[in-house]
């Protein structure tokens, strides 16, 4: 696919998204018509990897190579997790691709408990990959969906924004407590996922708002690296630590520095004037 040619092709509808803001704006609409450009191209390239990164683990499962398919899971998982403030737009993908067990009647046995998280009880809480065909073969079909959708999206640029927040938000809100991936406790190779796309948004927007407030910008900077750091003790040569191994007091520094670094974060939207 050629990202490039709907990445120009989008400019003149972002411009069309952002304008009507003009009054109210620090920034001119025009300025962000090359951050929100770059953002999607960002996210296009990821949901190639998901697309392509995601047949892969699902024909593990299908071969019955249930190892392959445990090795797969979570750096498979990233690409969605990056990509999770554009995904959430469209509630039905994602609530197939991406839902928890306790958001079904029955739970894990609920039908409409699909997605990454059905694959994953399967693999690391049954250790089978009996039965998951049909899952598998959905999640494929779901993210191949998702990867239509968004070419064709223009971009919100207060929900690009909001999202550098939001993905930091959802770690502190919901997958602290290591509940996001509960049966296989690969949760930080997620924290690591939201933290990169939380930060490209950061780094894209951020010189439009440097010249004005420099103080700012530099103290999400180091808020940054201060969790890039934390992370950074948990890493592997396969990836990251499991969720389970880390203590909780280790659980509760890596909450601080998110909750810090989200807090600050919140705050882009108005600096921008897109509240």
């Amino acid at each position: 696919m050629k990202l490039r040619a709907y990445l120009t092709a989008s400019v003149f509808a972002i411009t069309a998204a952002v304008a009507p803001r003009a009054a109210n704006a620090e920034v001119s609409p025009l300025d962000l018509v090359g951050p929100i450009a770059e953002y999607k191209l960002f996210i296009g390239e990821n949901l190639e990897k998901l697309v392509n990164e995601t047949k892969a683990f699902t024909d593990a499962i299908k071969a019955g190579d249930i190892e392959k398919a445990k090795k797969l899971y979570a750096p498979t998982r990233m690409n969605y997790e990056i990509v999770e403030p554009v995904a959430e737009l469209f509630s039905d993908l994602d609530g197939s691709i991406d839902s928890r067990a306790d958001d079904h009647e029955q739970a894990e046995k609920d039908p409409a408990f699909t997605g990454f998280h059905r694959l994953e009880y399967g693999l690391f809480s049954q250790n089978s990959t009996e039965g998951l065909k049909d899952f598998a073969d959905k999640l494929q079909a779901d993210v191949v969906e998702l990867h239509k959708r968004i070419t064709e999206l223009t971009f919100p640029p207060e929900k690009v924004v909001g999202g550098a927040a939001a993905l930091m938000e959802e770690v502190a809100a919901t997958k602290i407590s290591g509940e996001e991936d509960r049966y296989s406790h690969t949760d930080l190779w997620d924290f690591k996922a939201n933290f990169d796309g939380s930060r490209k948004i950061f780094d894209l927007v951020r010189p439009l708002i440097e010249k004005d407030d420099g103080t700012f910008v530099a103290k999400v900077s180091g808020n940054f690296d201060t969790v890039d750091k934390t992370l950074s003790k948990y890493k592997t040569a396969e990836g990251y630590e499991l969720y389970d191994k880390l203590t909780d007091d280790d659980r509760t520094v890596l909450a601080a520095a998110v909750n810090t670094l989200a807090e600050d974060l919140s705050t882009l939207r108005g600096k921008l004037g897109l509240n």
